[in-house]
């Protein structure tokens, strides 16, 4: 082979290595599957920073005194979250002994690490109150200084919009029911779909479409390894689970 035609297929190979997508690992509710940590406690957070998740997912909710908590369940241990004050829902007790914590601590704590944080507002009762919510947590994470740190998503449709509206643009906003198609999602604003894997399994010619649109594909809550297996192989950007370690693993062989 000449020097001409070895540089021609070099730069093929290059081309073609340049088109591999690799998958980023987010942890759901944190990496709580491990000693000493629990769903959405700070723990959780720490333990996913340690293992170098992309970013580390956490549920919020708006308390009747209009302060913001960090839990996933409506109702845990008794407490329902958006019908108590944020007193009551910070003496309950996760499972690895931390008390449930606020939006505030869970922030303070992300500042001294380095993941991602996606942060998703639970659906709540009214409109009224997830714009509350959005509005408290956007300047929160604008007084923390963890802008360009944070991604949003919700279940919520008046929520997507308003996380659109209020966040400062270009901040990654993802919708999670998995009912509008991939231009149903550009033309709201949103940076694409985050849907559960059995949606895509369903739909896969949605992962192209977003990407040919310019957006990102998440799926969520993928737990076993022939799903995290078909979802690399279909080339979304995100995968959502609760086992990172296992996901991890697995792109580190691909």
């Amino acid at each position: 082979m000449n020097l001409k035609k070895l540089f021609f297929a070099s730069a093929l190979l290059f081309a073609a290595c340049g088109t591999i997508q690799a998958q980023e690992v987010i942890a759901h509710r944190g990496f709580w599957t491990t000693d000493g940590s629990a769903q959405n406690s700070l723990a959780a957070l720490v333990k996913a920073d340690s293992i170098h998740c992309y970013g580390s997912e956490f549920d919020v909710w708006l308390t009747t005194d209009n302060q913001l908590v960090v839990n996933h369940d409506a109702t845990f241990k008794g407490v329902t979250m958006q019908d108590a004050t944020a007193k009551v829902c910070t003496a309950v007790q996760l499972d690895n002994g931390e008390q449930l914590p606020t939006l505030q601590q869970y922030l303070d704590k992300a500042k001294s690490l380095k993941t991602r944080l996606i942060l998703e507002l639970k659906a709540h009762k009214t409109p009224e109150q997830e714009t509350r919510a959005v509005e408290g947590i956007v300047k929160m994470i604008k007084n923390k200084g963890l802008e360009d740190r944070t991604e949003y998503i919700t279940f919520s449709q008046h929520a997507t919009k308003e996380f659109i509206r209020l966040a400062p643009k270009g901040t990654p906003v993802y919708y999670l029911t998995g009912d509008l198609t991939p231009k149903e999602l550009k033309a709201w604003g949103c940076a694409g779909p985050d849907y559960h894997f059995s949606v895509f399994q369903k739909h896969p010619e949605w992962i192209k479409e977003c990407h040919d649109l310019g957006m990102k594909v998440n799926a969520w809550t993928v737990n076993e390894a022939k799903d995290m297996e078909w979802l690399i192989s279909q080339g979304v950007d995100f995968i959502t689970t609760n086992e990172p370690v296992v996901l991890e693993e697995i792109l580190k062989k691909k």
